[in-house]
């Protein structure tokens, strides 16, 4: 992954969103104040995913970015017919929640699963895999990693080939 890579993929997934602020709540009985962080959407943009990573047309909404100590972000992936990930890999493993649509995932040497609503896949650290919509069919997905020590949460391989693809389902009612 080149520098440039590193710096896009921190700005998709990795930073916290713009628009964050701080609110006070009310009063508890011993008069101490808590502190709750509200991202308004209103603030937060769609952001279209890059070419290195997918093959078709993917859209990405920032869930949750790495703040204080945490490591961990999310983000919901929406995927058009056809388009899918890159092979890559987590250093901490990834979850992936499908909220709608159909779709496909694969680990290296694995078979190619068919993903429905409400189906998580869990992918091991550093586990080669890919995912992405059926070639018929939308998909959307909850994408959840932690960063490495580096603040990486991504490696990033070559592209699933259309034969590879093609070789998974010609469909997927």
């Amino acid at each position: 992954m080149t520098g440039e890579q590193i710096r896009h993929a921190r700005a998709l997934l990795a930073e916290p969103p713009q628009g964050s602020f701080r609110s006070t709540g009310p009063s508890t009985s011993d008069e101490s104040e808590y502190l709750m962080q509200i991202t308004r959407s209103s603030n937060m943009n769609t952001q279209k995913g890059p070419a290195d990573w997918f093959t078709g047309d993917v859209y990405i909404d920032a869930v949750a970015a790495p703040a204080g100590s945490s490591t961990f972000g999310a983000a919901a992936v929406h995927f058009t017919p056809g388009a899918r990930t890159a092979w890559h890999t987590h250093p901490h493993g990834q979850t992936i929640f499908v909220t709608e649509g159909v779709g496909l995932c694969q680990r290296e040497g694995g078979p190619v699963e068919t993903l429905r609503p409400g189906d998580r896949v869990f992918f091991e650290p550093e586990e080669n895999h890919w995912h992405g919509a059926a070639p018929n069919r939308f998909m959307t997905h909850i994408a959840i990693q932690q960063n490495d020590e580096s603040g990486n949460p991504v490696t990033w391989g070559r592209h699933v080939a259309d034969q590879e693809y093609g070789t998974s389902t010609t469909s997927a009612d």
